[in-house]
């Protein structure tokens, strides 16, 4: 796991980008992310709320195990949200690769 902490944006098209995948749960979610990324179920719940809030995504509750789950799915609106974070996310990793992976012409070894 990074310690690496996302930004709200990213962590909304990480959301997004989990449910375009399927339909799944809020623990679910944070378990997936938060084994590449320090984050908490009280962080994600909010952007749950606030992804459905904008039209992002819907919930639905199934049973399991006697109770019923609160599951999350991607609408049309959400999908659409998640290909612009992708797009910008190409364009915006292109930006930084450039700068990183830049060397100086004094710099024979390729190590920064």
């Amino acid at each position: 796991m990074s310690a690496f902490s996302p930004s709200t944006e990213l962590l909304d098209a990480l959301v997004l980008a989990v449910l375009a995948q399927e339909d799944t749960y809020g623990y679910k979610i944070t378990k997936e992310i938060g084994a590449h990324f320090l984050i908490s179920e009280s962080t994600l719940y909010p952007v749950l709320r606030r992804l459905k809030k904008n039209g992002n995504l819907t919930t639905y509750d199934a049973p399991y195990q006697g109770r019923n789950r609160r599951y999350y799915h991607l609408t049309d609106a959400g999908q659409n949200v998640l290909e612009q974070y992708r797009s910008d996310w190409a364009a915006y990793a292109q930006q930084v690769t450039f700068f990183l992976e830049r060397r100086t012409e004094n710099d024979n070894t390729g190590i920064l």
